[in-house]
Order: C-alpha cells, then structure tokens, then sequence
C-alpha cells in the first residue's frame, strides 16, 4: 500500500481480511489528511451542482458507515467518535438564503432528505446561532466521525489482521518489463509485490518510476482549520454540525462528544503550502464568530493547515491504471473520510478479482487517459506520502 493515510489503510485492513498478504510502506501510518479533517459524513450538504455521478458514491459510503464503524471499532477495541447527530446548513443573509433554497431543490430533485427551516426554527434547534439566521437545512442523515480516531483504530486493525509496516519513505515504484513490481524504499529496501496500490494522497502524482500515462492527475488543495474546546459550563454548545456560507466561504461548526470544536475550512490552491497564516485563522473564526458569536469564550486549541488530494472532476481515482499491475485508491479531495467504507470494499474487489464492482465504474482512472498532475516536472520538495500492499504473483 503506497500511502498510510485512511484510505490505503482501509484498503490494507480489506486486503488481509481477504487473505492477501499486505504491507504499508509509510513513515507515520495514520497521518496525513485525516489529522486536519472535521470528519463531517455529509452526503447531502456536500452536493453541489455537477457532482450527481459522485453523490451517488457518496450516498453508498453513508449507507455502509453505521456498520462499518461497528465493525472497525470492534476490531481495534477503540471508540471511533461516531456520532448519527445530524447537519443544519444555514443562511446569514438574503443571497444566502436564496443559495440554500436551490441546494434544497437540488437536494429534493436528486431524491434526497432534507427540511426546509425558518430562521426561528433554526434556533430552536441550536440556541447559540447568531439572531440573524434567516433560514436553513435540516439533514440528519449527515453524521460525523473523529478522523483521527478513526485513523488510528485502522491502524489497529491493520496490525491485528497481519498488515506488515514499514515505517520509512518509499523512493520510488519498481517497474519490470512493464508492469509495476513493487516499491524501492528510502533504506534501500526492495519491496516486491504482486499488485501495488498507491494510495498517497495529495502526493500520488509524485512518486518516482511511475510512467507519464500511468501518473494520476491529482493536486494539493490547502485546508486551514481551527480547533476550540468547550468547557463544562457551556456545555452543550452545539448538538450538531453547523455550517453556513459567508461572503462566498463556507465555514463549518463540528462538536465533539470530548467538548471538541472543529471549525473549518479554507480551500487554498497554494500548492504545496501547509503554513498556517494569520489570515486564514482570522477568517475562519470572524466567519464562525458571524454564525454563532459564542465562540469568541471558548479556548483556542489548535491550528492546523493540511492538503486535500483534488482531482479535475473532485471525484476519487479507483483501480486499474495504464500500467499493469499499479492500482489507485487516490484523489477523493473532500469526501476521504466519508469514502472510507466504500473505497475499502471497491479496493479489496480490485485486488482480488482485478476488476472495478459497478459502484465505482464511472470512477475508474482511464477516464483521465493523458493527464498528468501540474507539477509532476518539479523537483521532489516533499518525500512522498506511500505505502505498499503485497500480493502473492
């Protein structure tokens, strides 16, 4: 597995469940995205307009999160940070407003649940909004998960289901006669393997020894993110996640069952940056301040910047590449998390039967045949984020 991150490690936990031997080549497996990520499971307040083919992936993962959770947490004795609590999307102002009420229709023409709300029913819901919410969205099957938690217990699983790590850099994919063979480690490791999954993130498009038609087209977006806490005597701040558009940014409100607060996030195309600026902070606590203007009592706990791995469509690369043998589990941007069910099953079909189940057809990386990232030419700045998963040839 060419990558630690949620996605190559479900894939690894599928792999060995399935009876193939399986490796991680990463040097902090269970890094990576899902340390920035606010978990929010929202298939419906995701959707946006030329994404229907996605949300359909979307809706499946979903679909499959409440026994999966069961199953994993089982596995790895640990508490995900599973919460069935809901979203409530809301709007500040009159454009806002008129936004929100089209998703809703999208939402509604798509066959989706959603209820519409008046600004007063909103508060009801959550009394610390802001008085001037002039409406919102009502979707409780939009859950959360803990990514870390989440990450770590895959970690877990992985160990108890015989995935083997090595915790060093992969260098660069070994190709043999036109077919990928394996990976060359950082330690000068020779890794072998009979297919080899690169499941690297924002870095997939960076790996050396992948040929130009074979290189998935995927780039860094820069997420910044702030994290409160919420002390005992405000408690409950909020009972679900809360998010809105303000000025043209979306902001999130995420709570925890710990008394954690996520509030997030930018999206930066800033390349390879992962520095947290003050202006990125600024903005996401005066739009959140705007939202629920309680916020500005809690602690600040921490800030964090991470990179998205975006595709042209924003929609994940599954399976089969141009080079035989080299599978991709990459690009899934902003959905990763709430993918994380299905990519595991779609990714455990691939490799055993070596072709894509229909769930993830329209997903399968030929459709970018003789694209490449933007920068693959640049020098590499930033080992790359891989891992390796073994099976017998």
């Amino acid at each position: 597995m060419l990558g630690g991150g949620i996605i190559g490690l479900v894939t690894a936990w599928r792999a060995a469940q399935r009876g193939l031997a399986t490796a991680v080549v990463d040097p902090a497996p269970g890094g990576g995205a899902a340390q920035v990520a606010a978990g929010m499971l929202a298939a419906v307040t995701e959707l946006h307009y030329g994404e229907e083919t996605l949300l359909g992936l979307n809706l499946e993962s979903a679909r499959r999160y409440p026994a999966f959770a069961a199953e994993l947490g089982e596995a790895a004795g640990q508490d995900l940070g599973y919460r069935q609590c809901g979203t409530l999307a809301v709007a500040l102002d009159a454009d806002d407003r008129a936004h929100l009420r089209e998703l809703h229709a999208l939402q509604i023409r798509s066959g989706l649940e959603s209820q519409w709300l008046s600004g007063r029913e909103c508060r009801r819901l959550e009394p610390m909004l802001a008085p001037g919410v002039r409406g919102g969205l009502r979707v409780d099957g939009d859950h959360q998960i803990d990514p870390r938690r989440l990450a770590k217990a895959l970690v877990t699983a992985c160990e108890r289901a015989g995935v083997v790590f090595h915790r060093v850099w992969a260098e660069e994919l070994t190709v043999v006669r036109g077919r990928a063979a394996g990976v060359r480690a950082a330690d000068g490791t020779e890794l072998a393997a009979g297919q080899t999954v690169l499941a690297a993130g924002s870095l997939s498009g960076r790996l050396a020894g992948i040929p130009e038609e074979a290189l998935p087209p995927v780039r860094p977006v820069k997420g910044q993110v702030v994290r409160l806490a919420v002390p005992p005597r405000y408690a409950p701040f909020l009972s679900r996640t809360v998010r809105a558009v303000v000025r043209g940014s979306q902001v999130y409100l995420v709570p925890r069952e710990n008394g954690e607060l996520v509030v997030g996030a930018t999206s930066e195309e800033l390349g390879w940056d992962t520095t947290v600026t003050a202006g990125g902070v600024y903005e996401l606590l005066r739009d959140a301040h705007e939202l629920v203007p309680g916020i500005t009592e809690l602690p600040l706990t921490e800030t964090r910047a991470g990179l998205r791995p975006g595709s042209p469509d924003n929609a994940p690369l599954l399976g089969p590449t141009a080079l035989d043998g080299l599978v991709l589990a990459t690009g899934h941007y902003r959905n990763g998390v709430l993918l994380t069910p299905v990519t595991g099953d779609v990714m455990a079909h691939v490799l055993t039967t070596g072709g894509l189940p229909d769930v993830a057809r329209d997903f399968t990386p030929r459709r970018f045949a003789g694209t490449a990232p933007s920068d693959t030419g640049l020098a590499k700045a930033a080992r790359p984020d891989t891992a390796l998963s073994e099976q017998p040839a």
